[in-house]
């Protein structure tokens, strides 16, 4: 069985397109959350600093989040991410040691 494969993530919006990055992740969530090799893909803003999002995901193998990076939005999206930060993505990729039961397969989340 292939080893999960997660990340977590920071993004530091600008100041004037905090409200509209976190209507455009929000909606990347549910049709991630449909992909084959999706096991947990969850977004989240910071309580002591609104307007900073992380984000965490899970997936099936490296290959399904490289399938996942290759989809047309997606890629559009990295493309033009520096329109909405301020700095860069921080994203760190995980090893994950302490899988669920369940995170073999889809349905997971």
């Amino acid at each position: 069985m292939t080893q999960p494969f997660a990340l977590v993530g920071t993004a530091r919006p600008k100041p004037e397109r905090v409200e509209e990055l976190k209507q455009l992740l929000l909606s990347f969530v549910e049709p991630t959350r449909q992909e084959s090799g999706c096991l947990e893909y969850h977004f989240h803003e910071d309580r002591d600093d609104p307007g900073v999002f992380l984000f965490y995901e899970a997936w099936r193998s490296q290959a399904d989040l490289d399938a996942h990076l290759a989809l047309p939005h997606m890629q559009a999206f990295w493309e033009r991410r520096m329109d909405y930060l301020e700095t860069d993505f921080d994203i760190r990729f995980l090893d994950m040691r302490s899988p669920y039961q369940g995170a073999g397969g889809a349905g997971a989340h």
